[in-house]
Parts: C-alpha cells; sequence; structure tokens
C-alpha cells in the first residue's frame, strides 16, 4: 500500500505528546457516552441556545428550564459537555465551543451523527463477531437478512431516513460535476448499476434530453426507484432492469454506451467487485465507457476526510455486508485490471472527496 501526500506524511510518524496521546485514548474509552451526550446536546437544543446566547451565555438553571429538562439531567450533560470541549464556563455562565459550534452547523458531522446513531450504534456491539464470522453480524438488530440492500425497503421510517440521508448527501454534491465528465462522450444509452432510488439515473435524463437509462439493481429496489420518480419529468426514460449482482451467472445486458457505478463497489469485497466488474467488461463494446464513482480514503485533500472514510469501513464490516469498505484507490485499481478493464482518466476532488475511474476495456 503505498499512501499519497498528505496521509504518507501524517500517518507514518506519531502526531501526539503523550498527554494528548492519554487523552484520546481515554475518549475513546468513553467514546459511546461522549457520542451520546452530543447528540442529546443537539436533540434538546443546547448547543443552539448557547450559540443563540454566543456573547452573554447562560447558566445552568437557565439551560434546564429553556430545553425543559430537569435540573440533574443539564448538570450531567454540560458537565460532560465542558470536559469534552463542546462548551465552555466562564463567570458562573456556559458557552458554545468550536466543537460544538462545528456539531451543530457542519452538515457533514450530523448526517454522520444521525447515521451513525440510527443505523450504527446498536449493531455496532456485533463488530467483533462480524470480524470474525465474516457476516453483518449488527444487522440483525434490524432483521433477518444477508445485505442491508435487502432489507432496506423494510427498516424503520427513521433508519431509513438517515440511511438515504447519507448516502445522498454524499454523492449529490458530486452529481454536478460527474455529469460534464460522462457525458462528455455523449452517451444516448446508460447502464445505472445499483441506481437505488433512482436519483442519478433523474439527474442524467434531466441532464441530457435524449440519453435513456436502465437501473440495474435488485427487484425490491427497482420498485421503490419506480414510486421515487414517479411523475417526475424524464421518468419515461429511466427503466429497470432487476437482479441479483452478487449471484455470478447474473450478466450484464449489453449495447450500452456507458456503464455508471457510484458509491456502489464499495458494498461488495475485492473478489465480488473483480467478478462483477469481468461481467460488466464482457457485456462491454469497443467504445463503451465504465465509470466508477468512490470515496477512496486515500485520496482526500484532508485528513479528517480519510479519518471518517476508514470509520465507515465498519459499517459495511458490522452492518451492511460483512466483507466491504471504503477502498484505497490502488486496491480498486488492482480489481479493474483483473477484470479486463483499464483505467483511461482518474478524476479526484469530486465534490466532498469523490473520485471517479475511466474504464474501458483493454
Amino acid at each position: 500500500m503505498k499512501l499519497q501526500s498528505p496521509q504518507k506524511e501524517i500517518y507514518s510518524k506519531e502526531r501526539f505528546t503523550a498527554l494528548q496521546a492519554q487523552r484520546l485514548a481515554q475518549e475513546i474509552a468513553f467514546g459511546p457516552i461522549i457520542f451520546q451526550v452530543s447528540r442529546l446536546m443537539i436533540k434538546f437544543g443546547i448547543f443552539q441556545m448557547l450559540d443563540d446566547c454566543s456573547k452573554e451565555g447562560m447558566t445552568m438553571d437557565e439551560v434546564s428550564k429553556a430545553a425543559n429538562i430537569s435540573g440533574y439531567a443539564a448538570k450531567v450533560l454540560l458537565e460532560s459537555s465542558l470536559t469534552t470541549g463542546t462548551v465552555l464556563f466562564k463567570n458562573d455562565k456556559f458557552f458554545l465551543a468550536k466543537p460544538g459550534w462545528f456539531l451543530l452547523h457542519d452538515e457533514m458531522a450530523r448526517v454522520n451523527m444521525d447515521f451513525n446513531h440510527d443505523v450504527n450504534y446498536l449493531g455496532m456491539f456485533n463488530l467483533e463477531e462480524a470480524l470474525l464470522n465474516g457476516k453483518p453480524e449488527g444487522l440483525k438488530v434490524f432483521g433477518d437478512w444477508e445485505t442491508v440492500y435487502e432489507g432496506l425497503s423494510q427498516l424503520p421510517p427513521q433508519v431509513q431516513k438517515s440511511w438515504f440521508g447519507f448516502d445522498h448527501f454524499y454523492s449529490d454534491n458530486s452529481f454536478a460535476q460527474a455529469l460534464k465528465i460522462v457525458f462528455k462522450n455523449k452517451p444516448r444509452t446508460l447502464l445505472d448499476v445499483g441506481g437505488n432510488t433512482g436519483r442519478w439515473a433523474l439527474q442524467c435524463v434531466k441532464y441530457n434530453k435524449d440519453v435513456t437509462v436502465t437501473i440495474m439493481d435488485l427487484p425490491q429496489q427497482l420498485e421503490m426507484m419506480r414510486k421515487q420518480t414517479a411523475g417526475i419529468e424524464g421518468a419515461e426514460r429511466i427503466n429497470g432492469y432487476g437482479c441479483d449482482l452478487l449471484n455470478p451467472a447474473t450478466k450484464f445486458p449489453e449495447n450500452f454506451d456507458a456503464i455508471w457505478m457510484s458509491q456502489f463497489l464499495d458494498c461488495f469485497s475485492e473478489t465480488e467487485v473483480i467478478s462483477i466488474l469481468s461481467r460488466a467488461a464482457k457485456s462491454m463494446a469497443k467504445d463503451c465507457k465504465l465509470y466508477i464513482m468512490e470515496t477512496f480514503w486515500d485520496s482526500q485533500r484532508f485528513e479528517t476526510a480519510s479519518y471518517c472514510l476508514s470509520q465507515i469501513s465498519l459499517y459495511f464490516t458490522a452492518i451492511a455486508n460483512g466483507n466491504s469498505k471504503m477502498y484505497y484507490s490502488g486496491d480498486m485499481a488492482a480489481c479493474v485490471d483483473k477484470a479486463g478493464l483499464k483505467i483511461d482518466n482518474i478524476y479526484d476532488g469530486l465534490g466532498l472527496g469523490h473520485s471517479i475511474m475511466q474504464c474501458s476495456i483493454k
């Protein structure tokens, strides 16, 4: 594994003093508690109150009354937040600190927090079991499915909301740039593999009035897609192709100008990725282009993004399928090569950290 800069410099040496390392160790040990306290500071509106009173601050009693919680509840939440560093205390009043401000205002932090609470929190208790068995053992808190994708349409409404909110937040921020890359080659037919609710397909038919999009996904996902796209202009140019992509016997339909895989291959192990790409390659004509859009953890501009993506990998381990992850770009490039494809171009820095590998048959 060859890391790119800045990761190459950051991860090759110690980053903390002894005291900082000791502090981090305790933050990790109490991580579940800190997480829930911070989540409730948002839910009860306390961070927002402190932000609104940024100059004058609030006493503990004022927080208790304004949030409609007991004095005891206000005390334990504020004291935990104070020692965590999300609030400040001076002249008998509490103020919002910078980390609390980011938890309140940074949309990425809020999306990640909702995703971790609603989708991951309970199931992560079974991470050890998932790592040892190679199965998403944490998924059983929601239902008896082999992967989360089979049960996505049956998840509780709040869990679905946070799952799709997370998925769409990251992909949507890259769509505008991705459309220019894909349609530079003027495709008339596009196969959207793992197209989910049809969000990318709708972008495509809106962007180009001549293109026809076929979404290749599980039958239950296609049902969700049809509900989501019903009545929207251009939806008549969106078709469905129901199948199980994990089945190595599943063939790809032919005669497409472009094949699109957005945040899709991270849902599979490397062996499965090679199988999927190999079958895609067999369906491709010489001029067909295959586009892989992923958030490679080593291709990020900022180290915080690499940190987030590496943690998200464990969602796949415990909840999604038990064997996939957010990929290192070199590993994905190796899969592309083994599948009989070649990388023509790599576009990094799209949206919030996506990359697009543009591929063709060798």
